[in-house]
């Protein structure tokens, strides 16, 4: 921190001590020096507030949370640079400033880059855009949560801001060091409001005053906060709150804190700023039960919302382990045993944590301390101060809400009351209108009644000379009634001789109408008889048109019949021949089945024959010879004959059948499948059929 410091004091020099720094609600322009010829580029720095950008998810919350916290601190840091509160500040010192919040931001810069964006002419993104568009590119869009040390950051703003605008008592009556004056502008800037001039509204004043002053053991009452505010009370109400350096001037001149010691308010501006900005829930001594050795220790507790961490001492140097919270985990009241009183337990989900506290009201602070850290797991919630500093602005602004809508009722009942009390006014001058309007009225009947009476003296003047003119008008009435008469029987004759002459009109118009009748009729019945003429004619025409095709349909049937019969004749005259040449077949068979038998028996004579012949005759031998003797013998010239014989009654038989074969299978058909005779003889013939030739 001191690198940093004494970088920054040799960039910016001797800053001259002066009053508030100038408010930003409007858009600050200020110059950059080029150099000894103090030539001057016109460079915008836009209101922090304008340069966040919404994020909609809670990540980006967050971020942007972030932002404004760095916001504020750099808002200080960048006004405390102008001097002369000209609006001018020279690069040199902005790039001091650029590259002091990249080291202590801990963002990786090239400084060669660095100086490009510096340097001295009108082309770099400084000059061409202003500083509030390079911080937010180049710096704040870069910056990671938790990769920095948010203090460190909050020294170095406060130590630019504090050159300028703070400055303690040189003769030691201050009751703020350096630090608490630090950690009180810390506070200022959690509590304040996110518009520029950043201030303090006297809510958020009153709300710190009574955490400091309680962290010190004292009380105090509305009617003195009213009292110890009142001096600052002008200035809250020009500005709506009070500046950082007017807040830090109402500690250091000790009204409010009744005779506190320097180091009793050093302590409780500490606790606070645990409180708030580091996020310590509580704190303070608890003996502990080991998970090893099961024996108790001693620790110094933080509990923070995300964690509870366990040191060996207060001074926090020596961390001994932390207890991860989250929605899951749970607080429970154990109790005592092992000698150990007040206990409870922090049950996580992978252990168990049993502590003990030195009293009942402490463990019951520890529990819902713990619990409330829970909570806010459960919720999504990084920081219970952030809630309740958003939960009191709201509040305000619908207190805000409800005083505007107060007044506006008030100005709107105040409207009412001029309003009735116009038409209350409009209402006694409509009576008075009223009144004269009844007195016109009066006036005006007596004159119209007097009008009355003289028009009804000029009416029955009239009325008797209407009486006299009725009578003589009654007997010209009476005449004129009998010429009346005499003319209604006139016009009763005429209308008996025009309702006669009306019948006979009528009679010759109905004759006349049936006469054309008839004549339609007529007419309609000779076009009838021509329409039935015609289809007779249609009808005719078409009878010879089918006599005509009939005629030549029957012609054509007859050709066929004719050739129908041709062929059958051919079809008779073939089977008639079929038929002789079947009668021939026959007949020859039957001679060859004669010759055959013959040729059998000559055969069966001629065996007989031989066999006799082929027994020598012995001398005084006189047996009978019998056929059997030597019946496997044939001569040769008789199987000759018998083979040419077979082969001619075969040749014989396959020539019959060839020729023939279609004519026996339609006779065959005919006579109703009759068998060939040919093939009928053949078993006969194997029987002829002698052994063949060896």
């Amino acid at each position: 921190m001191q690198g940093i410091e004494l970088s920054t004091a040799r960039a910016i020099g001797r800053v001259p001590a002066s009053t508030e720094p100038h408010g930003v609600s409007r858009q600050v322009e200020l110059s950059l020096h080029h150099g000894p010829s103090a030539v001057c580029n016109r460079l915008h720095f836009l209101k922090p507030d304008l340069g966040v950008r919404a994020a909609p998810s809670q990540a980006g919350a967050s971020a942007m949370a972030l932002r404004k916290e760095l916001l504020k601190s750099i808002w200080y840091a960048f006004t405390a640079l102008d001097v002369e509160k000209s609006g001018k500040v020279s690069k040199s010192q902005l790039k001091v400033l650029s590259h002091n919040l990249y080291t202590v931001l801990h963002i990786p810069h090239d400084p060669v880059a660095l100086e490009e964006h510096f340097r001295d002419d009108d082309d770099g993104p400084v000059s061409s855009q202003g500083y509030m568009p390079y911080l937010n590119k180049y710096i704040l869009d870069k910056v990671e949560e938790g990769a920095f040390v948010k203090e460190h950051f909050d020294e170095l703003c406060w130590t630019l801001t504090a050159k300028k605008n703070y400055r303690a008592d040189s003769n030691g009556n201050s009751m703020l060091s350096n630090q608490d004056a630090f950690r009180l502008w810390c506070l200022f800037n959690f509590l304040s409001e996110d518009k520029y001039p950043l201030i303090m509204v006297p809510d958020e004043v009153e709300y710190l005053l009574k955490k400091v002053l309680s962290s010190m053991s004292l009380e105090v009452s509305l009617g003195e906060l009213e009292e110890l505010l009142a001096q600052e009370a002008q200035a809250a109400q020009t500005t709506g709150g009070l500046s950082v350096w007017q807040f830090l001037e109402l500690f250091n001149s000790g009204r409010c804190l009744r005779g506190v010691g320097r180091d009793t308010l050093s302590m409780a501006i500490h606790e606070v700023y645990q409180e708030l900005i580091q996020d310590i829930l509580k704190q303070g001594y608890l003996w502990k039960r080991g998970h090893l050795r099961r024996n108790w220790a001693e620790r110094w507790f933080q509990l923070q919302p995300s964690c509870l961490c366990y040191f060996g001492s207060e001074e926090c140097k020596e961390k001994r382990g932390i207890i991860p919270l989250d929605a899951h985990c749970c607080v429970e009241v154990l109790p005592d045993r092992d000698g150990k009183r007040c206990m409870f337990c922090v049950k996580t989900a992978t252990r168990t944590y049993e502590m003990s506290a030195s009293d009942t009201r402490q463990r019951q602070e520890w529990t819902s301390a713990i619990q409330t850290a829970i909570r806010l797991q459960a919720e999504g919630k990084t920081s219970l101060h952030k809630d309740l500093k958003q939960k009191r602005r709201e509040q305000r602004e619908q207190r805000e809400r409800r005083r505007a809508a107060k007044e506006e009722e008030l100005l709107r009942l105040q409207q009412l009351q001029e309003e009735k009390e116009r038409k209350l006014q409009e209402l006694e001058l409509l009576q008075e209108a009223q009144r004269q309007a009844e007195r016109l009225l009066q006036e005006e009947e007596e004159r119209r009644r007097s009008q009355h009476r003289e028009l009804q003296q000029a009416l029955e003047g009239q009325l008797r000379e209407a009486e006299q003119a009725r009578a003589s008008m009654q007997a010209e009435m009476e005449l004129k009634e009998e010429e009346a008469a005499r003319q209604r029987q006139r016009i009763r004759e005429l209308e008996e001789m025009q309702q006669r002459l009306q019948e006979a009109l009528q009679l010759e118009v109905k004759a006349r109408r049936d006469e054309e009748s008839v004549r339609l009729a007529q007419t309609r019945l000779l076009e009838e008889e021509e329409e039935k003429l015609k289809q007779l004619m249609q009808l005719k025409e078409e009878q010879e048109r089918y006599i005509e095709r009939a005629q030549q349909e029957k012609e054509e049937l007859q050709q066929e019949m004719a050739q129908q019969s041709r062929s059958l004749q051919q079809a008779q005259q073939q089977l008639e021949e079929v038929r002789q040449n079947r009668q021939r077949a026959d007949e020859d068979v039957e001679a060859a089945q004669r010759k055959l038998r013959q040729a059998s028996t000559n055969v069966k004579h001629w065996n007989v024959q031989m066999n006799r012949l082929m027994h020598p005759i012995e001398p005084g031998d006189k047996r009978p010879v019998t056929s059997s003797s030597f019946t496997g013998f044939q001569p040769p010239l008789l199987a000759r004959r018998d083979s040419s014989l077979k082969r001619l009654t075969r040749w014989g038989s396959q020539g019959n059948r060839t020729p023939l074969s279609n004519s026996n299978e339609q006779q065959k058909s005919l006579n109703g499948g009759g068998e060939d005779p040919a093939r009928a003889s053949t078993p006969q013939e194997d029987k002829l059929d002698p052994a063949p030739e060896n």
